[in-house]
């Protein structure tokens, strides 16, 4: 594979020579597809569960080249029609574009049919429910568990959506698959990872930068990754305010879109954004102490702020706590 001018991998999969860690979730990926176990994959954006699902099929594909691995993300999908048309395209299949149920069944009986062992990574697996027909689970679900040579890995980032669908008991993919959630890579792992690669430039982050950059931004994958690209790039000694620096470039150039965020809530939703953000991380922001520290409304207009914010996927529940989903924007909205 083509050594990369920036090792610090930000979009795509290049390789384990870039991948940090995840080798107990590997191994759990693994070992449940060799058993015919489909997973079901739940963490929030960012944090690398796509980069997983390649990293897990390029070990299977390395060690076992009879296997056939294919992934697709159906985020952009939105109804029954684009899900077959993705699937199909995915194995180089022609559909109908009246018949979907039908040409459902012809790409999985395609499948059923091969003499080969097939892994299929669906990716915002948690979209099918929002598609205008009905009966997509039930109609999915119904298809692929009497295909023995395929297995599934779903994997979605909305968790209450695919808590539900993979765990309450009047949903068609109720205890159908075996559940594994990503936390963060561990910090001390992360930063050697880190310090390998930037060796290769002469650089160094001591354990106290490494730390700052990671507690900034929760350990969240993608954004560390990225700062670490930002400060490989500039190269020289790494300390304290050459993180802030790069940190702050990253986010004002992302201030036009914050802008546009911003602007498109209402008031109240707004004041409980901030209020969020200045927080970090809240416990529950019903209590009659947050909503007074902060100025805010009765807690049945902060209730349904809060609803909306969920919803446009500004803010989620985290380990318990309630935090603004973009890093980067949360730093923005401190700084206002």
């Amino acid at each position: 594979m083509e050594r990369l001018n920036n090792p610090f991998v930000i979009y795509g999969y290049k390789g384990a020579e870039y991948f940090c860690d995840r080798q107990k979730e590997t191994e759990t990926i693994m070992r449940a597809l060799h058993n015919e176990r489909n997973v079901a994959l739940i963490s929030p954006r960012r944090i690398g569960k796509t980069g997983l699902i390649h990293h897990a099929f390029a070990q299977i594909t390395n060690e076992h080249p009879d296997i056939r691995c294919f992934y697709m993300d159906i985020n952009a999908t939105r109804n029954l029609q684009q899900f077959v048309e993705l699937f199909a395209k995915t194995f180089s299949i022609t559909v109908s574009n009246d018949q979907k149920e039908e040409s459902l069944k012809h790409v999985l009986d395609y499948l059923k049919d091969s003499d080969k062992r097939i892994y299929v990574a669906i990716d915002e697996f948690q979209q099918i429910s929002e598609y205008p027909e009905k009966n997509v689970e039930a109609l999915l679900r119904s298809h692929i568990q009497f295909i023995p040579n395929v297995v599934f890995v779903f994997a979605g980032s909305k968790q209450h959506i695919m808590a539900e669908m993979f765990t309450s008991a009047k949903r068609p993919f109720y205890q159908s698959s075996q559940m594994l959630s990503l936390s963060p890579i561990d910090k001390k792992v992360y930063c050697e990872f880190a310090n390998n690669l930037m060796e290769k430039k002469c650089m160094k982050l001591s354990e106290d930068v490494f730390g700052y950059v990671y507690d900034i931004v929760d350990g969240q994958t993608w954004y560390v990754q990225h700062i670490l690209n930002r400060l490989y790039d500039i190269g020289g000694e790494i300390d304290i305010r050459l993180v802030n620096d790069t940190i702050m470039t990253s986010v004002m150039e992302q201030e036009v879109a914050f802008l546009n965020y911003y602007e498109s809530l209402t008031y109240n939703q707004s004041q409980l954004l901030l209020a969020i953000a200045r927080d970090k991380a809240v416990e529950s922001v019903l209590s009659q102490d947050f909503i007074h520290r902060h100025s805010l409304p009765a807690s049945s207009s902060v209730s349904l702020a809060l609803k909306a914010l969920i919803e446009r996927e500004f803010v989620y529940k985290y380990n318990g706590k309630f935090i603004i989903y973009d890093r980067f924007f949360a730093i923005w909205l401190r700084n206002l």
